[in-house]
């Protein structure tokens, strides 16, 4: 441990409360605390922590940096292959795509505590999926997208998810995975799930099914490059 982790350390030790409290102090709250800490082992156990206060993950990922400083570099993406260029994103841009992707969601049925499972290659559209929900007040499971259709159809059920978003295919090492097609399978046993939502990674063609498939590429176009966050509890 470094002189200035131990010395941090020894902050938090001496006053728990005090020491969070100024760490509180670096992110964006709506509304702040009444109480920092409500800790008790006894029966019933309860630990919260700020209660009463009120702020969005999403925000402060993205929305204060790109309000102070909009074009500095937020995200680099390198692709699985060395011969595809990378891509990068300031934070205007990224807040502009996380936005776009809020709207797409909200436009389908997503609310504010709905269950949402990510089952994606690593693009830049999952982290634009991943803050997008939280932007949005949505819960989100994201599953490993080399998990099969079986593994993913057992945590869209214990999160009872209602949508679903993937892509037609992830590229890994070299080799294909399809998504898409594993989505299909676990969906047939996931009456929970009402939309699908595929972005487009390569020219791979995959099935779409009326009434539950969405195309991102297709959404994106129509969907406002403004939203706004939801507050959320701080626990």
């Amino acid at each position: 441990m470094g002189l200035q982790a131990a010395n941090e350390f020894k902050k938090a030790s001496e006053n728990q409360e005090t020491f969070w409290a100024s760490v509180a102090e670096r992110l964006h709250w709506s509304k702040r605390w009444n109480k920092i800490k409500n800790v008790s082992f006894n029966s019933p156990v309860k630990v919260a922590w700020f209660e009463g206060a009120k702020l969005n993950a999403c925000y402060n990922c993205v929305d204060r940096h790109a309000l102070t400083f909009p074009h500095r570099l937020a995200l680099i993406w390198e692709a699985d292959d060395p011969q595809t260029p990378h891509k990068q994103f300031t934070y205007k841009e990224l807040l502009e795509e996380v936005s776009t992707f809020a709207n797409v969601l909200k436009k389908n049925g997503v609310q504010k505590g709905d269950r949402v499972t990510i089952y994606m290659p690593l693009i830049p559209e999952a982290v634009f999926a991943i803050l997008a929900c939280a932007r949005i007040g949505a819960i989100h499971s994201v599953v490993f997208g080399g998990f099969s259709a079986e593994s993913l159809a057992g945590r869209i059920h214990d999160a009872q998810s209602s949508f679903v978003i993937t892509a037609n295919e992830a590229l890994r090492g070299g080799k294909s995975i399809p998504l898409k097609a594993n989505v299909d399978i676990a969906v047939e046993k996931s009456p929970s799930v009402k939309k699908v939502l595929v972005i487009k990674k390569t020219t791979t063609f995959c099935s779409m099914k009326n009434g539950r498939d969405l195309s991102y590429e297709d959404e994106k176009q129509l969907a406002s490059k403004v939203c706004p966050c939801e507050e959320m509890d701080a626990e």
